[in-house]
């Protein structure tokens, strides 16, 4: 047998059935391998899970669908410190009134968090709606029920599925990376137990040509909101939405908004895989004289260009700030909701 046929095809480190994720490098090399992805010269994996009889809505997913029935919505991300409960509470009290829901997940340099049902018990003890971070990094698919059920009972708003970014990113690579379950997977087990389901997808991030496809699938599986990560603006997030309406989508997209307020938030969001900000986006913010008033008026513009685009259902604050800057970030943020929530 000739040498070359015994050379095996790279596994996708994240076990993926439904790949690619979003974290491909814009060269098309894996966010944590030395090899391509694997998923860009396959056809796209089409959904086969079959067709799940979803349990009857969650009590949150109820009072979510009811919202979005009747206007445009604004999430914001959730800067708060995590395991710490009074940062929870203090942040959560700032965006009380100004934001239909937090959208509660984790980032690199802090992987530990509370468990997400618990983290939305806490939230929604000061009055705030809860779209919660769903990953298929840390558990099996067992304990990912469970978390499920739980969100259920704590009523969360909705839940977002995504595969989530590999261990060897971030903060603990001595932690195991799980993957039992990806996204499309996830999805499909959230929306059977009731929730009101979301997932991420990266129109600026190889293969480009056929995230419309790829997101199609996740729908199929059982999603029905997309959260539209940074793509470079307005254009780029109505292409895709329109390609991916081309081959029948009915998702609401949800357009996330780089929030940049300093040199601080500014590094934070460098730090998420391939992001395209608007041309000239964070040159503008960090060039005035008062920065925090720039990246709230840029923020709220590039909002509603958003929010006037078919299929958008609503829009996502998106960034963080740094370690004691947590409290600030949310006034920020709750400024920003406030102005979108006049015009949703």
């Amino acid at each position: 047998m000739p040498a070359e046929l015994l050379i095996e095809q790279p596994a996708c480190p994240k076990h993926m059935e439904y790949g690619p994720c979003g974290g491909v490098e814009f060269d098309g090399a894996c966010e944590v391998a030395d090899f391509r992805c694997v998923f860009l010269d396959t056809p796209t994996v089409r959904w086969h899970g079959g067709d799940s009889s979803p349990a009857p809505d969650a009590p949150g997913a109820s009072r979510m669908r009811e919202v979005l029935a009747t206007r445009q919505i604004v999430v914001t991300d959730f800067p708060a410190r995590a395991l710490d409960a009074a940062s929870l509470a203090e942040c959560a009290a700032v965006l009380r009134g100004t934001t239909d829901a937090v959208l509660a997940g984790d980032s690199g340099r802090e992987r530990v968090q509370f468990p997400p049902a618990y983290r939305t018990a806490l939230i929604r003890a000061e009055g705030v709606e809860v779209w919660s971070g769903f990953t298929c990094r840390d558990r099996n698919r067992v304990a990912m029920e469970a978390e499920l059920a739980a969100l259920a009972h704590a009523g969360v708003s909705g839940v977002h599925c995504v595969t989530g970014d590999h261990t060897r990113t971030g903060a603990r690579p001595d932690a195991a990376p799980v993957f039992d379950l990806d996204s499309t997977q996830a999805a499909a087990l959230a929306r059977a137990a009731g929730h009101l389901v979301s997932v991420a997808e990266a129109p600026a991030t190889p293969p480009v040509d056929r995230r419309p496809a790829r997101l199609l699938e996740k729908e199929r599986a059982g999603a029905e909101i997309c959260f539209v990560n940074h793509a470079g603006g307005v254009e780029p997030v109505a292409t895709f939405i329109a390609e991916a309406q081309a081959l029948g989508s009915r998702l609401g997209f949800i357009p996330c908004i780089p929030i940049v307020l300093d040199h601080d938030s500014a590094e934070l969001l460098r730090s998420f895989t391939t992001l395209v900000l608007p041309p000239g986006y964070l040159d503008r913010i960090l060039a005035a004289a008062d920065p925090r008033a720039e990246g709230v008026a840029a923020a709220v513009e590039l909002g509603r260009g958003f929010l006037a685009l078919e299929g958008v259902v609503g829009v996502n604050l998106s960034g963080g700030t740094q370690f004691g800057g947590e409290l600030e970030f949310a006034r920020a943020l709750a400024e920003i909701a406030a102005e979108l929530g006049h015009a949703a």
